[in-house]
């Protein structure tokens, strides 16, 4: 198993990517902490979720844009399994809207989980890394939208943008710490949050047509890339962006 007994906190875990990492990870030996955000039928997902993990796992309710859950989240693992070795920074959200339209609120929101989000947890995960040793894993799930324009979406499009740079400034700055930093970037993957374009035949058609694969892709490949990132195999990687994404970049800007 390439992460036995590594401790790893999964944002946004309860749901699409995020689950899809959290269930590999366990599958891979991890003991993990999946992030959910409270309210609804999410806690007892949660629980339904960890409870099928073949590793012990803790289920941590919690909105990453906001600083005292961001800290709990991480005093909970680690009160739980001694120590924080792997942080993904998967929860994000969208809105679709003309630009024109975006209102301040609905701008601040995509910023605050997207961006701001990944900042808090990023920098709780190192504080707690650098003070055990050892180094450790920051791994974001930015989007080809860091580099492809999506009309319509500008507010997630900056904050993916906002969260590669974030990247790579932190890939150095906590290289001597030993901290690897990088970035997987999910082109189409069937998830919920795609599930309306994979419902309508028509819509669904014209987004393959600019996949070079011929396909969307599956959380499953996303977490593949993730168990590389977040091993000993990947030591020597810091400050890269793995692209999941069937081509779909390539095919976009090679014009």
């Amino acid at each position: 198993m390439r992460l036995k007994d590594k401790v790893a906190l999964i944002t946004g875990a309860n749901s699409g990517i995020g689950r899809g990492i959290a269930e590999r990870f366990a599958a891979e030996g991890a003991h993990v902490a999946v992030n959910y955000l409270p309210g609804g039928t999410r806690a007892a997902d949660a629980q339904a979720e960890i409870a099928a993990f073949p590793t012990s796992a803790l289920a941590v309710p919690g909105d990453v844009s906001k600083r005292e859950d961001v800290e709990k989240m991480v005093r909970d693992t680690v009160a739980k399994f001694g120590r924080l070795d792997i942080a993904i920074n998967n929860a994000g959200i969208e809105i679709k809207k003309p630009f024109v339209d975006v209102t301040d609120d609905e701008w601040n929101k995509v910023m605050s989980v997207n961006l701001f989000g990944a900042y808090l947890v990023s920098q709780a995960a190192a504080r707690q890394m650098i003070a055990q040793g050892g180094g450790g894993k920051l791994i974001f799930v930015s989007s080809v939208h860091e580099d492809i324009p999506f009309p319509g979406y500008t507010a997630y499009c900056a904050s993916k943008g906002g969260v590669r740079m974030m990247m790579r400034n932190l890939a150095m700055e906590l290289a001597p710490n030993k901290i690897n930093v990088n970035n997987i970037a999910p082109g189409a993957i069937a998830t919920p949050i795609n599930q309306s374009v994979l419902n309508d035949p028509v819509a669904l058609k014209n987004a393959i047509s600019e996949i070079p694969w011929g396909r969307f892709g599956r959380p499953d490949e996303v977490a593949s890339v993730a168990v590389f990132l977040a091993g000993d195999e990947s030591e020597y990687v810091t400050g890269s962006t793995y692209y999941v994404d069937g081509g779909l970049t390539q095919q976009v800007t090679q014009y």
